[in-house]
């Protein structure tokens, strides 16, 4: 039986291409672990050592981030009008011995919430839930604002000096009219609204999901 000469170097050849593809294969492998490795590596600090913020809701600290809101100023009230004052003689008529002047005036009342007087017992909390008990609104201050509020006119008897004091004195009566108004048009109502718009507002920041006021 004729012998078949067996082609040199094809045992040799697929044994190399095996030995290849296993050499290749652990290469990949190897990459693919080292890419792995040097993810891990990147993200590990920043995973193992991330830091969560943590805000003390406590009552006694929600009284004190409350208390330093002081002096809250929450509505502004302002007004324009015209205001009279005059000196008047008991005998002689006005055109000889009276006094009368009239004044525009531009004004303002600021009211708001003084929540230094906060007490601890005027906040309860309860895990997300907070209520609490608002002081009163109150006025602030009221002010003439000088740049826009000038004498108009002003009579004087012709037997009689100026009077010194008259003007001061129209001044006072429109802070009193002016203070007067904005009661009446609710500006402490307003006040206390703003001032729970705003606690809101701050409350709902420290994580509390429900607000409450109390009336008192």
């Amino acid at each position: 039986m004729p012998v078949q000469d067996k082609p040199e170097g094809t045992g040799s050849r697929a044994k190399a291409g095996w030995a290849a593809g296993v050499v290749l294969g652990v290469a990949v492998g190897a990459l693919g672990v080292l890419v792995i490795a040097r993810q891990v590596a990147f993200n590990w600090p920043g995973h193992w050592l991330a830091r969560s913020t943590q805000i003390d809701v406590s009552q006694p600290t929600v009284v004190n981030k409350i208390q330093q809101l002081q002096r809250l100023e929450t509505v502004v009230y302002t007004m324009d009008k015209i205001v009279s004052g005059e000196k008047e003689n008991a005998i002689l008529p006005n055109f000889l011995a009276g006094d009368r002047l009239l004044m525009i005036v531009h004004g303002e009342v600021i009211a708001g919430v003084d929540f230094s007087a906060l007490k601890s017992g005027d906040v309860m909390v309860d895990g997300k839930r907070v209520r609490l008990r608002l002081p009163a609104g109150q006025l602030f201050s009221t002010r003439l604002d000088n740049a826009r509020t000038r004498v108009y006119s002003r009579q004087t008897g012709v037997l009689v000096p100026v009077d010194p004091n008259l003007e001061s004195e129209v001044r006072e009566e429109a802070e009193r009219q002016l203070q007067q108004a904005a009661l009446l048009d609710g500006i402490l109502k307003t006040a206390k609204a703003n001032a729970r718009a705003t606690l809101t507002s701050l409350l709902q920041g420290l994580g509390f999901e429900k607000v409450e006021f109390q009336e008192n």
